[in-house]
């Protein structure tokens, strides 16, 4: 099956009309449906069963196209990359990390790494946890940030500190809660607390000890953005790591009297001797050290 091939099949089956699949894709119905069954007949199942004039996904096909979705992500974020690299560049580092303010210095490190290494490329890539764990261990990135917990449970790695973030009141401005210099768990009595959700256990185990000590109400919130517009628009408040602020000001980050806090780390294969991998890390690093932000 060629990239062209997959690009039927996903273009089919998000429309579930031929007519309408062939007609985005600029070829004819006849030569669509001629691809398809040359396809069906290349992997040995159907992919697509047809009810009179309609079509519908097996779930052989819903599998396979599914699958081929990531794949023409992946295939064309690589195209891009390697477009990228063009003449400028030589070699490149691959970073993931899980959420772009988690790591607030990179652009800043980007730039200083630039100038010490001009030939070298640095691609970020923002993935959940599990996927930037996985692409790590397969080699297709070369260097991770993750809490020193999850870390420590790899194999043949090399770990390097890079910086310790604590568990913040996050609420609007005009808040009563935001002229405090700390929060306490008995100042959210009566409250709504936004809670689950993408939070990780350091911070279930907080926000569980919250609602087992004071009268309190909860929201559950599925993610970190939703969790955002909530407490922008006054409905509830949330205890957030230090790290997912963007210090854009919009909300008051107060300090929330606990000891849990995160310890985050760069992981890079313990066998990768790259010079470059070096220069961001002590970039990185220093940016940090210096760092006068309230993580």
């Amino acid at each position: 099956m060629n990239s062209k091939q997959m690009t039927y099949l996903i273009e089919t089956a998000k429309t579930l009309n031929l007519s309408r699949a062939a007609e985005n894709l600029y070829i004819s119905q006849p030569s669509l449906s001629y691809q398809i069954k040359v396809i069906e007949e290349e992997v040995g199942f159907a992919i697509f069963d047809r009810i009179g004039k309609s079509i519908r996904m097996t779930p052989a096909g819903q599998e396979l196209v599914t699958s081929l979705q990531r794949i023409s992500r992946e295939l064309q974020f690589a195209i891009e990359q390697a477009q990228n690299m063009g003449e400028a560049y030589q070699s490149s580092i691959k970073l993931g990390f899980p959420a772009r303010s988690t790591l607030y210095y990179l652009p800043e490190a980007m730039r200083l790494f630039e100038e010490k290494q001009p030939t070298v490329q640095i691609v970020p890539e923002i993935q959940a946890v599990s996927d930037t764990i996985s692409a790590f261990m397969q080699r297709d990135l070369d260097m991770i940030l993750l809490p020193r917990d999850e870390a420590e449970k790899l194999t043949g790695v090399a770990i390097h500190p890079l910086f310790v973030s604590h568990i913040y009141l996050l609420c609007q401005q005009s808040d009563k809660l935001a002229e405090l210099d700390k929060v306490r768990t008995e100042d959210l009595a009566g409250r709504t607390l936004l809670v689950n959700g993408g939070s990780s256990p350091t911070l279930r185990k907080v926000q569980q000890r919250v609602v087992d000590t004071v009268p309190i109400h909860t929201y559950n919130s599925p993610t970190h953005d939703f969790t955002l517009i909530q407490v922008a628009s006054g409905k509830a408040i949330c205890l957030s790591p230090g790290y997912l602020n963007d210090h854009s000001e919009q909300f008051a980050w107060i300090p929330f009297d606990c000891p849990e806090e995160f310890d985050y780390v760069l992981v890079i294969h313990q066998d990768n001797r790259t010079p470059s991998i070096k220069v961001l890390i002590d970039i990185l690093s220093d940016l940090y050290q210096q760092s006068e932000l309230n993580l």
